[in-house]
This record gives structure tokens, C-alpha cells and sequence, in this order.
């Protein structure tokens, strides 16, 4: 078991998705996630970390010891892959025991592995059959068995899921969680899908372009989003956007835009002293907003009901709002109709205030 440290590791040549400046430091036994749209350099890191691609500049050490010069055998690095990477003339047996074998571990002690390995991801009945005849759910188990089973310092997880079905991924993702707190294990897990980040890790770290532009916990990065990519990326339906601009009207400080008008006069000292002008971005999260049939009070948005998006328990109502599309998350219970003229509110404690100009965050 060991921690990983990135010192500004930069990786610009030889590499499709290039990273910069990273910074990243993993605790012992940490869970952590990389999470980042498809092109956007998370890969290039996990690879660095395992020793696939050598960065151009920075240092990578595992536990105390930087590993740039070693190889990734000596590195003592599991890595799991979007595509299983199964032998397929080995049965799932085989597999297993296949990275033992190559460290020349004893016949009886690779038997006693193999069977706590397969009893801890449920494999125990694919034993000896052989991927061909193997469900995507059940390659996924026996790559995560063989990477397991020699027990390294660190996992690093390269998007595992991708290719399971909506359901199977659910229970994966339980999975893989359980795993990693009842093996006590350092895992490193890169993935696009923000879903999977929230639900799984200690910790997230966002990046974006090559670089982290968000580093915490999953409940601070969908609170308390840094940035306009991080509040639009993390979130599903993502956070509704509305451009506006602070004004003083009688000694009060509005947020003002074409379809409202918000009293911010208690936030203005702090908007004024973090922004670079005037022109912000309101962010509102569809859950945070309120749905009336009659106009509540003057601090509220008037919109017409564009369409119903039914999803069980919960619906996610489309409002027409000028020419935007505004979502709004509801109860599956609420009775909605479209064409329907309605206000929403919402608490101005959940706003979210952004600089139009350097897409920062404000409050």
C-alpha cells in the first residue's frame, strides 16, 4: 500500500491528449477520481503514473520513492483497462492466476488466491470457462480479479465501466466501492462520466484541457463548483445558466437580467471585490429552483412549461424562458401540463455567481 505524488508533471509530445503543470497528491488508501470530458488528458496521467508514457518534465513518486526511471513492472502498479485485456486462450482460472504465475508464486499459494479473489468479486462459477462465453459484467470482474490478486501498492482504473450496460455500470460502480474499502487499497479511477465520480470517490479531481481545475470532495465540487466548466460538467441536468449584470437603483445592489431582477445588496461588497467588471453569469442547479402556478413575489422568473421529461420518481420540467431553456427538477407526483404559464424561484443562498469574463467563480 503506498500514496502517489505528481510534481508539476507535464507531458506534451508523443501523446494525443497532453497534460500541464499537474499537481496531484493521493493518500494511502485514498479513493480518488480523475473526471474529465474525453480528450482532456486524465488518461495520460494514469498511464504516466503506471509507467506507459514518460512525462517531459516533474517527478512521480509512489510511497517515497520517485519512479520516473523505473519500469512499470518495478513500479508494483495494477492497471485496469476500458477493454478487459483478457487472454483469451486462458479460462477466467488462467487469467487470474496468469500474473502470478509470472512472479513465480507456488502452486498452492496461486490456488488460495485465485479462490479468495473469486469469492470476493463472485466469480467463483466462471472459474473454468473462458472469456468468449463471458458477459461484459463478468470480464469486467475477472480484469478487476487479476489485477487484485497480486495485491500492488496502488489500482489505477482507466475507464472500467464504459462498455457495461446503464444497469450493470450502477452495480458495478457499488462494487467496485465495496472492494476498495474492504481491500484497503490506494485507487486511482479516471472516468468521464460524472455520475460515477460522485457516487465512488473520496475525492474528485476535475480536469480540463490538460490541467486540474478542481481538486476536493465530491460534495464540495457539485456545492461549491470553482468554475464555469466545473458547474456545468458535474451536475445532471447540468446547472442552468442566465447572464446579468450588477446595477444600483436606489441604494440597492440588483442582479439584473432580461427575464428578472435579484436584491444582492447584502452579497455586493464580496461580488465587487472578486469580479472583474460588472457582467456576471447566474448559475441556478435544477433542483434549487421552485416551480408556482401563481407569481409568488417580484424576485421570481416567468416562463411557460415546454416540455415534461418523466424519469420515475422525479420529472425534469423544460420552461421557456425568453429563448432559453431552463430545467427544473420536480417530484414525479407534481401534476404539469405544457403550455402552461408559471414563475420560478429559487433560495438565494443556492445561487451560484460567476465572472463572465474569467469564468471564475464569485461566490
Amino acid at each position: 500500500m503506498a500514496g502517489v505524488r505528481l510534481n508539476k508533471v507535464t507531458k506534451k509530445t508523443g501523446t494525443l491528449c497532453p497534460v500541464f503543470d499537474i499537481d496531484l497528491e493521493v493518500a494511502d488508501r485514498e479513493f480518488i477520481t480523475l473526471l474529465a470530458p474525453s480528450g482532456s488528458g486524465k488518461s495520460t496521467i494514469m498511464r504516466m503514473i503506471a509507467g506507459l508514457e514518460v512525462p517531459d518534465e516533474g517527478e512521480i513518486y509512489i510511497g517515497d520513492e520517485m519512479v520516473n526511471e523505473l519500469t512499470p513492472a518495478e513500479r508494483d502498479v495494477a492497471m485496469v483497462f476500458q477493454t478487459y485485456a483478457l487472454y483469451p486462450h486462458l479460462t477466467v482460472h488462467g487469467n487470474l492466476a496468469s500474473p502470478l504465475e509470472a512472479q513465480k508464486t507456488s502452486k498452492d499459494e496461486i490456488g488460495s488466491r485465485v479462490k479468495d479473489v473469486a469469492d470476493i468479486l463472485g466469480i467463483i462459477p466462471l472459474l473454468e470457462k473462458y472469456p468468449t462465453q463471458l458477459s461484459g459484467g463478468e470480464m469486467q470482474r475477472v480484469a478487476i480479479g487479476r489485477a487484485i490478486i497480486r495485491r500492488p501498492r496502488v489500482y489505477l482504473l482507466d475507464e472500467p465501466l464504459t462498455n457495461l450496460d446503464a444497469k450493470l455500470r450502477v452495480h458495478m460502480r457499488a462494487e467496485l466501492k465495496r472492494l476498495q474499502k474492504e481491500l484497503g487499497q490506494t485507487m486511482i479511477y479516471a472516468t468521464h462520466d460524472e455520475l460515477e465520480a460522485l457516487s465512488m470517490s473520496d475525492r474528485i479531481v476535475v480536469i480540463s484541457n490538460g490541467r486540474i481545475v478542481q481538486s476536493d470532495t465530491p460534495k464540495e465540487i457539485f456545492e461549491n463548483p470553482k468554475s464555469l466548466f466545473v458547474a456545468t460538467f458535474v451536475g445532471t441536468p447540468p446547472m442552468n445558466l442566465f447572464e446579468c449584470a450588477l446595477s444600483e437603483r436606489k441604494g440597492q445592489t440588483l442582479l439584473e437580467s432580461s427575464v428578472f431582477k435579484l436584491n444582492i445588496t447584502g452579497l455586493a461588497e464580496l461580488i465587487r471585490s472578486k469580479a472583474s467588471g460588472n457582467d456576471l453569469i447566474l448559475g441556478v442547479r435544477p433542483s434549487d429552483l421552485k416551480i408556482h402556478a401563481q407569481k409568488p413575489s417580484e424576485e421570481c422568473i416567468e416562463g411557460d412549461i415546454y416540455v415534461l421529461e418523466p424519469m420515475g420518481a422525479v420529472v425534469v420540467v423544460d420552461v421557456k424562458v425568453g429563448n432559453e431553456l431552463v430545467k427544473v427538477k420536480v417530484p414525479g407526483s407534481i401534476s404539469l401540463e405544457p403550455g402552461t404559464k408559471v414563475w420560478l424561484t429559487f433560495e438565494k443562498e443556492k445561487m451560484h455567481i460567476f465572472d463572465k469574463k474569467t469564468k471564475e467563480a464569485v461566490t
